[in-house]
């Protein structure tokens, strides 16, 4: 477990180059261009739709109930960061709502990824401020105990690194480790190019099972057919 009360200042980032190159694709195009990882849980989801997110993660781990750490995160962001917060045990607290989001966003945060509450959501949207959530709550939070910024932290089942890539998008959040950024970006781009061929040939008439490739895998296994 991480040490409680610290504070990583300037911890490396993503390079901008490879963060702006992974925002050109959807979650779904990086989850499985990285080899099907990355992928936060399903129960992260965002409060409004239609926001497409990617930037560098500053991490906080927060006591469960308790956003004093969140208030102390808001120094460390920066132009193009996403905050990304994960309570250290399951709460459904209301952790981040308007004023905290009109901070952030002041500062050049493109979004808040929470494993947990956020309320205010009908200003959220109105801000343009997106966030992927757990819970949306209005139940409110105290100022009592530390927690730890810039710290590896487990969030939705995937550990996050500050300065770690965060793409998210109406599919959810998916991460990607900073130093593999720019080689997932490319393989993006291959996967795109890939799935741009397989459209015009479904576009033409084919099906996936010949698109694909799979008869023969199906024949294989043991698939029969049986004319009635």
């Amino acid at each position: 477990m991480e040490e409680l009360g610290v504070v990583r200042r300037n911890p490396p980032r993503a390079d901008r180059a490879a963060v702006a190159a992974l925002a050109e694709f959807g979650v779904a195009t990086v989850h499985e261009a990285q080899g099907r990882t990355g992928v936060l849980a399903a129960h992260m989801r965002p409060v409004w739709r239609g926001a497409h997110v990617a930037g560098s993660a500053v991490t906080v781990s927060v006591p469960p109930g308790d956003n004093w750490m969140v208030h102390v995160a808001v120094e460390q962001c920066g132009e193009g960061d996403v905050l990304v917060v994960a309570p250290t045990a399951p709460c459904e607290h209301g952790y981040f709502g308007e004023l905290l989001a009109t901070a952030v966003q002041a500062r050049g945060v493109r979004a808040l990824v929470i494993e947990a509450g956020c309320r205010d959501v009908a200003a959220l949207e109105q801000m343009r401020f997106p966030v992927w959530s757990k819970h949306i709550s209005a139940l409110g939070t105290v100022k009592e105990r530390l927690g730890a910024v810039n710290v590896p932290i487990e969030i939705a089942g995937t550990l996050v690194e500050a300065g770690d890539v965060v793409v998210a998008d109406d599919d959810g959040v998916v991460i990607v480790k900073r130093e593999d950024a720019a080689r997932v970006a490319e393989a993006c781009r291959a996967r795109e190019e890939k799935e741009a061929a397989s459209r015009s040939r479904y576009e033409a008439g084919e099906i996936s099972l010949d698109v694909s490739d799979m008869r023969g895998a199906l024949a294989d296994a043991g698939l029969r057919y049986l004319d009635e």
